[in-house]
């Protein structure tokens, strides 16, 4: 909202040297926010004055262009010039060469002398051109900044003035004023208005207000009036669309009047244009009292006006002159012929005012919020009034805005008004809200006094039945603020009025025996170890295509993965929430090599959606009640199952290139390691065996488990065709692991084994075995065969070639052997070795080599 300083001034004590960076500084202290500072001065200076053409002379050129060369007086008749400067004429009398035709002698118009800069820095200076020295120009709307008509000349009579020769334009046409920005939050809507600005300077400054609107005295109805119907049968949430509708006629406006400089000018800085002086006098009021108005040419309108729903299939061209097909939740304003307007958001051509138009019916109404926000929001028709009705309109000041704008009319614009007055419908009632006087210290930390808190809101506008001694306060909320609901909404207010820099900075003292959870315990030690490790945590949107999900939901290839489908999704391709967290993890790794990021690594924590038999629920609880453990179960039951997973992909190299150091690409054994690193963070021994996933290479692929033999994942090398199709080089591996359940499956307390003072034996073993045999089970076997006194196994050898069978391979092992509590002989740790091939031999018919 812009706020037009001299406007301010009118209702509220600004000071006459106050800056908008000044009242900006005023207004946050009441939590407005400060937004921008609006001062046509910054790119206009003068000298620029009224100058009247004494002579014009047609001069046609050599270009087929038609100049004139003008003589203009700039100072009255027998008065001396009393500024100088270069080509500044002390006779006050211009010589000045104009190519508009728009002018004749004797046309008061707008002179730039030179010295002067116009917007977009455009010095004025004596030059010559044409043949002649022209020392200045005559201006026109466009450039002087004040609009965009580049039409023609600016002639004064054509806006209603006849000032004095050499007048400073800058001060007739109100360009000397300032205007200051601020920011207005949903719930402050009164704030788009000079009216609750104003309001609010004078409640930070501690100074007088003055409510433009007991300014005005507006009749009572009558029954004669301009007939309206409020029919509304369908109201969202049981509040109806209208509830009060003011009509009143003003009959033979003069359309040719102009708009008066000074209403023009607090228009324009408040940032609306200047366009005909009816529909102006309708947009100042909104500004001034914050009520939207609509003016109907109220000879176009035919029978009863009635507020209504929309029917299905109704149209309606709005004043964009685009036709729009309504919805039946759509409140309408509406004649005999059908739809005139969309009751809070915008009105129809059909019954615009217009240059013709000579009678004029105001419409000033209240509209539910609920209904003229999703209006908005359906026909993505944003407008003036739709902003200020969808944040709450004052109800009293109906009929006090529509008699300010028939004063204008009559006062501007010649009219007569109907003594017959409409006012349909009822105000609605206003909220009374019970306040507890010790309420406001225990919420906010501060003691304020019973008489502090009834100052306060009396301040704020509202009635207070209570004095200094009552422990209980009956409070009515002014019309102006339908945000105070309820006793909290109060103590709000008290807080930003007697300042927020009175509230101390305490910080709370946490209670005892509380912490972060186990869970999160686990999951800052799992994203800490991957940070640990190199990698780079990302974030991606959990939003995905259905082909995204069938590829990395599931390791199965042909079968679909139910997803919870979004009602409203940002892209209709990514309509589904994620069953994992590899497709946007891939898309980040994807865009940033695009962009020569060869070596990533890169991993995400986050959750992923599992819908179960039932999604959602078809009732939702009513309203402002408190919804019962039946509904609560209800909707809890509905919610899709939401585990934590952690996901990684590594490409290109471990390391960058530099002096003395090859740089070792990624491989699929990279990222099996990693899954096994998360693994012993959490204290959980993963189980590996060979993996079958559709979007994973087939034979670089690892399937995690658990002891139960539950699987949690999948790490390894990513099909080659599935990185052709996502335009990712060969060899990138990823890992999955759902976290959820290793973090069921991991102790409370995570034991350390003690270390053992006395020396390894180390032994090793090279089997023969089929060409299909795993290794990781003959390691198991080896593992479980040698006993408690192995303290390691690990495969460092694979080899098929000249001295082994067709149809086999060899798999040596390194062993490690150790006891508590002595040192091992060799005896010893050969019997262990030798139990453990018998095992491998019984089980996988694995031979010593």
């Amino acid at each position: 909202m812009r706020i037009p300083l001299s406007w301010l001034r009118e209702y509220a004590q600004v000071p006459a040297d106050a800056t908008a960076e000044d009242v900006m500084a005023d207004l946050v202290k009441v939590g407005l926010e400060e937004e921008d500072v609006h001062r046509p001065m910054d790119e206009l200076s003068g000298p620029i004055v009224v100058g009247q053409v004494l002579d014009l002379v047609k001069e046609e050129q050599s270009n087929g262009k038609t100049i004139n060369w003008c003589h203009v007086r700039v100072v009255p008749e027998g008065q001396e010039q009393t500024l100088t400067g270069d080509g500044i004429d002390p006779s006050g009398v211009q010589g000045i060469v104009c190519g508009a035709h728009n002018f004749e002698v004797g046309d008061k118009v707008v002179v730039t002398l030179p010295g002067a800069v116009l917007p977009g820095d455009f010095r004025i200076a004596p030059r010559k051109t044409y043949g002649h020295v022209s020392a200045g120009m005559i201006a026109s709307v466009r450039e002087l900044g004040i609009g965009d008509d580049h039409d023609g000349i600016l002639v004064l009579s054509r806006i209603g003035l006849d000032p004095e020769l050499g007048t400073d334009v800058l001060e007739l046409l109100g360009l000397r004023d300032e205007a200051a920005e601020i920011n207005v939050t949903p719930d402050r809507g009164y704030c788009f208005s000079i009216r609750g600005v104003a309001r609010e300077y004078a409640l930070a400054t501690n100074t007088q207000f003055t409510d433009p609107v007991a300014q005005v005295s507006a009749p009572a109805a009558t029954n004669d009036g301009y007939q309206v119907r409020l029919e509304d049968q369908n109201p969202i949430y049981g509040v109806p669309g209208c509830d009060r509708f003011v009509a009143r006629v003003v009959r033979g406006v003069d359309p040719s009047k102009p708009t008066p400089p000074w209403m023009a000018s607090r228009l324009r800085l408040a940032g609306m244009r200047s366009i005909s002086l009816i529909v102006d006098i309708s947009n100042y009021v909104m500004l001034e009292f914050g009520q939207p108005l609509h003016f109907y040419d109220a000879d176009k309108l035919q029978g009863p006006i009635v507020v209504r729903r929309a029917n299905a299939g109704e149209k309606l061209t709005t004043l964009d002159e685009k036709v729009r097909e309504l919805h039946t939740e759509d409140l309408l304003i509406t004649d005999d012929r059908g739809p005139i307007g969309l009751a809070g958001v915008m009105g129809g051509a059909e019954t615009e005012v217009g240059d013709s138009t000579v009678n004029v019916l105001i419409e000033s109404a209240h509209f539910d919020a609920v209904s003229a926000g999703r209006t908005r929001r359906r026909h993505k028709l944003p407008s003036e009034a739709s902003k200020r009705n969808e944040r709450g309109v004052d109800w009293e000041i109906a009929d006090e805005a529509a008699q300010r704008a028939i004063d204008l009319l009559v006062e501007l614009a010649g009219g007569t008004p109907d003594v017959a007055v409409t006012d349909a419908g009822e105000r609605p009632a206003a909220t009374v809200i019970s306040l507890d006087t010790a309420f406001p210290g225990q919420l906010i930390g501060i003691a304020y006094t019973t008489q502090q808190i009834i100052d306060v809101l009396t301040s704020l506008g509202a009635t207070v039945e209570g004095d200094a001694s009552s422990t209980t306060l009956q409070v009515t909320a002014p019309s102006w603020r339908p945000d105070l609901e309820t006793r909290e909404d109060l103590v709000e207010e008290i807080a930003r009025l007697v300042g927020y820099d009175k509230i101390p900075s305490t910080l709370p003292t946490a209670p005892p025996g509380r912490g972060i959870t186990r869970v999160q315990t686990q999951r800052r030690r799992v994203l800490q170890a991957l940070a640990d490790a190199g990698l780079t945590e990302t974030l991606a949107y959990p939003f995905v295509s259905t082909a995204q999900n069938n590829l990395f939901g599931t390791p199965t290839a042909g079968e679909t993965v139910k997803a919870i489908k979004l009602a409203n999704p940002i892209s209709a391709e990514f309509g589904f929430m994620r069953t994992s967290l590899l497709p946007g993890l891939l898309e980040t790794a994807r865009r940033n090599y695009s962009r020569g990021f060869r070596d990533l690594a890169l991993y995400e924590g986050g959750l992923v959606f599992l819908p179960g038999e039932t999604v959602g629920t078809p009732t939702l609880p009513v309203l402002g009640e408190l919804p019962s453990e039946e509904v609560l179960e209800d909707l809890f039951s509905s919610v899709p199952d939401q585990p934590w997973r952690i996901a990684a992909v590594l490409i290109g190299h471990d390391s960058a290139p530099g002096a003395g150091v090859t740089p070792r690409a990624w491989e699929w054994s990279d990222a099996l390691d990693t899954a096994l690193g998360l693994g012993d963070v959490l204290g959980v021994d993963l189980v590996v065996s060979q993996g079958q996933h559709h979007a994973f290479h087939p034979g670089r692929t690892a399937q995690l488990s658990l002891p139960s033999g539950e699987v949690v994942g999948y790490a390894g090398e990513m099909h080659p065709k599935v990185l052709e199709e996502l335009d990712l080089p060969a060899r990138t591996v990823v890992l999955e692991l759902d976290a959820e359940a290793m973090f069921d499956a991991a102790a409370d307390v995570i034991v350390a084994k003690p270390l053992s003072t006395f020396p390894v034996t180390t032994q090793d073993v090279a089997l023969v075995v089929d060409r299909s045999v795993v290794a990781q089970d003959v390691l198991l076997a080896l593992r479980e065969g040698a006993g408690e006194l192995l303290e390691d196994v690990a495969l460092f050898d694979v080899y098929e070639g000249p001295g082994i069978d067709e149809g086999k391979k060899s798999l040596a092992f390194g062993l490690r052997f150790r006891a508590n509590d002595r040192t091992l002989t060799a005896d010893e740790a050969s019997e262990s070795r030798a139990a453990a091939v018998a095992l491998a031999n019984e089980r996988f018919g694995a031979v010593q080599r």
